[in-house]
């Protein structure tokens, strides 16, 4: 009989190989602790970027939606509407800038205290479930290793796009002032 599932020797050691590859097991112990996460949160009606959200806005009041998305690494458009979510829930507030009109600032409300308190609880379960077995001492050099390896990460990267730059699009051809000049010139005397 044929096994379609049964996979070779070769393959299993090949995965055993890959499973022992840094960046393959630090996206794997990721993908488990955000499902391990999202289970946890589910218990509580909280999704996991909500939980997300709440612990960067936490750190960061008074943060912009764009500076907040860069930060949770979230896109701009979700983060909106996880955004709007929060603010129906009493969760947070949006105000406007007094520098800048066009740019609304982030606030917990206090309705958000209670939720954050079991977002913080949520979260040291799962970092309980995640190192049990390790001792303190472990638990301390895993962190420090990781912390390393994450400057190393940051170091190798090159530094992000000035923002302040003018955009990259090429102009629109033809329409300089003084063709619009004499396009509006021409509709005047129709």
């Amino acid at each position: 009989m044929i096994y379609p599932f049964r996979t070779s020797r070769t393959a299993l050691v090949s995965r055993t190989r890959q499973a022992r590859d840094l960046g393959f097991a630090i996206k794997d112990v990721a993908r488990l602790w955000a499902r391990l996460f999202r289970q946890r949160a589910a218990e509580r009606s909280v999704t996991l970027d909500q939980c997300r959200v709440l612990a960067y806005l936490s750190r960061n009041e008074g943060a912009t939606q764009v500076r907040l998305a860069e930060l949770s690494e979230t896109d701009p458009m979700t983060l909106v509407r996880i955004l709007d979510r929060m603010e129906e829930d009493g969760w947070l507030e949006r105000r406007q800038d007094p520098a800048d009109r066009r740019v609304h600032r982030l606030f917990l409300k206090p309705a958000a205290d209670p939720v954050l308190t079991e977002v913080l609880r949520i979260a040291e379960r799962a970092r309980r479930e995640a190192m049990a077995g390790l001792s303190a001492a472990e638990r301390a050099r895993l962190l420090e290793l990781l912390e390393r390896v994450r400057v190393n990460l940051m170091m190798a990267m090159p530094p992000p796009a000035d923002v302040t730059r003018q955009s990259a699009r090429p102009p629109r051809i033809g329409r300089t002032p003084a063709r619009r000049a004499a396009t509006r010139s021409r509709k005047a005397s129709v």
